[in-house]
């Protein structure tokens, strides 16, 4: 049976968080670390670090939208993060780690500018939602090592202390959307 493969590529934080969670759900066929919406051609992680590339730290998603549709992945999204912290996610901080959805076409970008709209309605967070909504550009993957980081490097602080709580709270919310 032939498969309704599209992409997403979404940014809200460090990226070794978004590609572990999303990695882990039906439909997903893949999620990889890069970089997007930057001006640097090919950047490698210590330039996007300097903060002064443009570009975010971003999961480029590649799902089957016949088993997961694309609002349910800007869901999930909202879920993983706080789309209300300019350039930062908790204690990382810059413009590399801003909230963005990077569309791939006039339709992902209504959608997601219309989810955007019905969550502000509903004042989930305390402030308003910052997520920039821009066509997808400059698009690289980020350097191997940063691929399944989270699943490689278990014992890294970081790992430790941000991803796994935040993975274990998603896994809970999302149990039912979970790859067996």
């Amino acid at each position: 049976m032939a498969k309704n493969l599209q992409q997403a590529t979404l940014a809200g934080g460090c990226f070794w968080c978004l590609e572990s969670a999303f990695n882990g759900l039906k439909g997903i066929e893949s999620a990889y670390s890069g970089y997007a919406g930057g001006h640097v051609k090919e950047p490698s992680y210590e330039q996007v670090c300097q903060a002064d590339t443009g570009h975010a730290e971003v999961v480029r998603i590649t799902f089957d939208a016949d088993e997961i549709s694309y609002k349910e992945l800007l869901e999930i999204f909202f879920a993983l993060h706080d789309p209300t912290q300019l350039n930062r996610q908790g204690n990382d901080i810059g413009p590399q780690y801003r909230s963005a959805i990077f569309y791939h076409n006039d339709e992902q970008k209504e959608q997601a500018q219309a989810l955007i709209d019905e969550l502000d309605k509903q004042q989930i967070w305390p402030g308003k939602i910052v997520t920039e909504v821009t066509e997808v550009n400059n698009y690289y993957q980020a350097e191997d090592y940063h691929q399944d980081y989270f699943t490689n490097n278990p014992q890294n602080t970081y790992c430790n202390m941000v991803v796994a709580p935040k993975l274990a709270k998603f896994r809970q919310k999302f149990a039912q959307r979970l790859k067996k």
